[in-house]
């Protein structure tokens, strides 16, 4: 059975190249363009195996969502893909329930190395 991976940004461009990478390498993708449009696809039951969401969103920044994510979904991995490289955001974004942070631009073949960390059996 495919994982699922939920891949939340608010930029067209990067949504299609993040889900075409994975998509390439056999995961299931859902995706939503910022955090209040995720939040609400998961409360509405959505259960990804592993989320990476952009941190600079409008309705709902990358940390609020993660913070709200995190209450759904205890155990579910939660990857930060982002321009933002400054460790106080980072140290936020983990505080708030992020498995790990990601600096765009990202490969694919390293998003793919990340992805097998976290989703071991990739």
């Amino acid at each position: 059975m495919s994982k699922t991976v939920f891949v939340v940004d608010d930029s067209a461009t990067m949504l299609m190249s993040v889900k075409q990478t994975l998509e390439m390498s056999g995961l299931k993708v859902d995706t939503a363009k910022d955090g209040l449009e995720a939040f609400n696809k998961l409360k509405a039951g959505l259960k990804p195996d592993l989320i990476i969401t952009d941190i600079n969103m409008p309705n709902m920044n990358g940390i609020e969502f993660i913070k709200n994510a995190r209450a759904l979904l205890r155990f579910t991995p939660i990857l930060a893909l982002t321009t933002e490289s400054q460790a106080a955001k980072r140290d936020e974004a983990k505080q708030n329930g992020a498995t790990g942070w990601m600096v765009k631009p990202i490969s694919g073949p390293d998003l793919l190395k990340i992805v097998r960390q976290v989703l071991p059996g990739v």
